[in-house]
């Protein structure tokens, strides 16, 4: 790994949130922010599939037990008591977690890279110069948020269980940094477009599935871009 693609945990004392140091003479800071963690808990940690699966679980558990004879509706409903409760508990406990994440992390474009801090237990940060970048592609949600991943020059990698939640899903073998659940994605993509136009070095694209406006993609110079699924 590169020296100026490193890992660092260091940053107790951080000059400016979410910079390990002073951005250097000539690099300007472009724009900085957080998951939104109502998103992140609903796409990353899954909260409402995991609601989805205990209220079908309650009723199949209830219609097992009622059609089976032998038990009233009260009776029953004390029986199931437990799932609702257990679920309820699941949704709060990924809440949490999902909180957390946001609060910890701290998503900065500068005028020369993408830096992202992250961790609950143990703070680190990801500093992905553009010169390191292959690719980038948006996919917008209905909510106004969305999920910027940028592929890396083949030579460079990140641990995806490491970096989780900020990879795109399912890349284990070259994972894709990610900045997910950000607020007003499409214009975090434009800056993020209009800081790596002139290296030409990447292509920020808006996914027409993922779009919530039904704007055509935002098309700017560069590399043909990913539209992420």
């Amino acid at each position: 790994m590169s020296e100026d693609f490193a890992m660092a945990d260091d940053f107790e004392f951080e000059p400016i949130p979410g910079l390990p140091s002073r951005p250097p003479a000539g690099e300007q800071v472009l724009w900085q922010g957080s998951p939104a963690w109502r998103s992140l808990a609903a796409r990353a940690f899954h909260l409402r599939k995991v609601a989805v699966y205990f209220a079908v679980l309650v009723v199949v558990c209830a219609y097992t037990l009622l059609s089976g004879g032998g038990k009233s509706a009260g009776i029953t409903a004390w029986s199931l008591l437990w799932l609702p409760l257990l679920g309820v508990a699941a949704g709060a406990v990924l809440s949490v977690m999902a909180w957390l994440s946001a609060r910890s992390t701290i998503y900065t474009i500068t005028s020369r890279r993408i830096v992202i801090r992250y961790g609950m237990a143990l703070p680190m940060t990801l500093n992905l110069p553009f010169k390191q970048l292959e690719s980038a592609g948006l996919h917008g949600h209905a909510d106004g948020t969305g999920d910027i991943a940028v592929k890396l020059v083949r030579g460079q990698r990140v641990a995806y269980l490491i970096m989780w939640p900020h990879v795109r899903p399912w890349r284990f073998t070259r994972a894709e940094p990610m900045l997910r659940s950000v607020p007003e994605a499409a214009r975090v993509a434009q800056i993020l477009a209009q800081a790596i136009a002139p290296q030409e070095a990447v292509m920020v694209d808006r996914s027409v599935a993922g779009s919530a406006t039904g704007k055509p993609p935002v098309r700017l110079p560069g590399r043909q871009p990913e539209v992420l699924a």
